[in-house]
């Protein structure tokens, strides 16, 4: 059960971010004005992620899922700023 919620905790932390953080690019306008709602989605997003933790069977796969999620999420956000698309 503790593995579990290290891995909705931590990887959950970074995961939430990078769907926020996609989320707020997504929305039109320049990303100063999505702050205010990255800032207030960011919390539900993260405990709806720790939830999700405990529907893994077991806390490895709970830490492999989540950690691979939130590379590929971060990553995503890292291109999308290298390539120019956002700013």
């Amino acid at each position: 059960m503790w593995a579990r919620a290290s891995a909705g905790v931590v990887p959950g932390f970074f995961l939430a971010a990078a769907l926020v953080g996609l989320g707020c690019w997504v929305l039109p306008g320049p990303w100063q004005s999505t702050i205010v709602a990255g800032l207030v989605a960011f919390f539900p997003v993260w405990i709806g992620v720790i939830c999700a933790a405990f529907r893994f069977p077991d806390g490895k796969q709970a830490w492999g899922w989540l950690g691979a999620l939130a590379l590929l999420g971060l990553g995503l956000l890292w291109l999308l700023q290298m390539s120019g698309w956002v700013r």
